[in-house]
């Protein structure tokens, strides 16, 4: 019987933590400037990094949170988001860029604390995964028996590693830009527990894929 590995909240971890996580810092090697949106120019949002097995590489995501649903962050193509395939080894945390500047009449003395702490470049915590693999081919019959079996909420689980995507809409497997052929499904990440620092995709799911052969990866969700 086919099986399902889930990525399961697993508490925090430091920021810069070599480890599958969402959120914190992402490691890179060194000298990597930090993505901008093609269409705002803005900084990117680090949503997380996912180890490889087999000294594959670690896969970082991106997408923008500037200006959310006026840059095409869902798309894999229209440059609201990024996605990298680093190598395993020689990496270190990417240094924050500057915050955008604001624009004329966004100061408001009456803004309260939490708009003025917004962060648009991270998330606001870290979060760990344990790895569980359970007995269910299908991602969403495999994330109800995890939780009925736990005795935790549906909302631990932050996606699914490798396999098969079960897509929300129709399959958009990201063809490679290197290559041309379409890219392995990596990952699914889901928005998780916290609706304080989740990442926004729409109430929906993300989906993460890469080419190992071309060194290129792509990102992309559906709600």
């Amino acid at each position: 019987m086919s099986t399902t590995t889930l990525l399961i909240h697993d508490g925090s971890a430091a920021p810069d933590a070599p480890v599958t996580r969402v959120g914190g810092l992402p490691l890179a090697p060194a000298g990597t400037q930090w993505p901008t949106c093609t269409t705002c120019s803005g900084p990117l949002c680090f949503i997380a990094q996912i180890v490889l097995d087999g000294e594959r590489g670690i896969l970082a995501v991106f997408m923008c949170a500037n200006d959310p649903g006026s840059c095409g962050e869902w798309s894999a193509t229209a440059g609201g988001n990024r996605a990298y395939l680093f190598p395993s080894a020689g990496l270190v945390p990417m240094p924050l860029p500057a915050l955008p500047a604001a624009e004329d009449g966004d100061s408001n003395e009456d803004d309260d604390e939490d708009e003025d702490d917004e962060d648009v470049r991270q998330l606001g915590a870290v979060r760990t995964v344990e790895r569980v693999t359970v007995a269910e081919p299908e991602y969403r019959l495999a994330r109800k028996a995890w939780s009925e079996r736990s005795g935790r909420p549906a909302n631990d689980v932050l996606g699914q590693l490798g396999g098969t995507p079960d897509w929300l809409q129709c399959d958009e497997t990201p063809d490679c830009a290197g290559c041309g052929g379409p890219m392995e499904f990596v990952a699914r990440l889901e928005e998780g527990p916290d609706p304080l620092t989740a990442p926004n995709f729409g109430s929906g799911s993300a989906y993460a894929h890469a080419c190992a052969p071309c060194g290129r990866a792509a990102f992309l969700w559906q709600c």
